[in-house]
């Protein structure tokens, strides 16, 4: 990649993500994978990976169970990061800010585009908590043999917004002099700066 330059960046790091995650959707297997990042009620960080499930000028969205660990942590602390990286690009997006949970009617029209098993899997998983795993398959396999019944909704799923507050853009050099931007929300605009490798 070319060297990145202050004056190749759009004013809003929504508008460069959305460069960055189009040329990364066509490089890039699961371009949309993403690390979560919540702390617990003792303070302590926790991390996993999840699937961006779109983005826009109010943030970047993600969905899980509510009740799972990482729903249970952003209960009690509606703040999260994010990090993307494309290695296939040598690049990555940092991205903090407060989540909230997305209203009932955005979730719902996400799961509807959930195949099946997946909507299945969703309703008959307790994310997170203990379990036998016999129990499990055998609470999937009977959800499944219900036919082609539609599945709704569990209120313990849900999606997430993350609006961000700071949002990185770096991009590797060989020479390890990578190039990294920061923008930082001023009000109703942003600052950039660019940062030391």
């Amino acid at each position: 990649m070319p060297p990145l330059e202050r004056e190749a960046l759009a004013d809003d790091p929504i508008e460069q993500f959305r460069d960055w995650f189009a040329l990364a959707e066509r490089e890039v297997p699961l371009a949309e994978a993403m690390t979560l990042a919540t702390v617990d009620t003792h303070g302590a960080p926790n991390a996993r990976i999840v699937l961006l499930k779109g983005f826009g000028p109010d943030g970047f969205r993600f969905f899980t169970n509510y009740e799972s660990t990482k729903g249970e942590e952003l209960h009690h602390r509606p703040a999260a990061a994010l990090v993307i990286y494309w290695r296939e690009l040598d690049r990555q997006v940092r991205v903090q800010g407060e989540v909230r949970r997305l209203p009932a009617e955005d979730s719902d029209a996400y799961f509807r585009t959930r195949p099946r098993d997946s909507q299945i899997a969703a309703s008959v998983s307790p994310q997170s908590q203990p379990v036998g795993r016999r129990q499990l398959d055998r609470d999937f396999e009977e959800a499944m043999a219900a036919g082609d019944a539609e599945v709704p909704r569990p209120p313990h799923w849900g999606g997430y917004l993350l609006e961000p507050r700071e949002v990185e853009f770096w991009q590797g050099r060989e020479s390890r002099m990578h190039d990294r931007f920061r923008y930082t929300r001023r009000g109703g605009g942003w600052r950039i700066e660019r940062l030391a490798p």
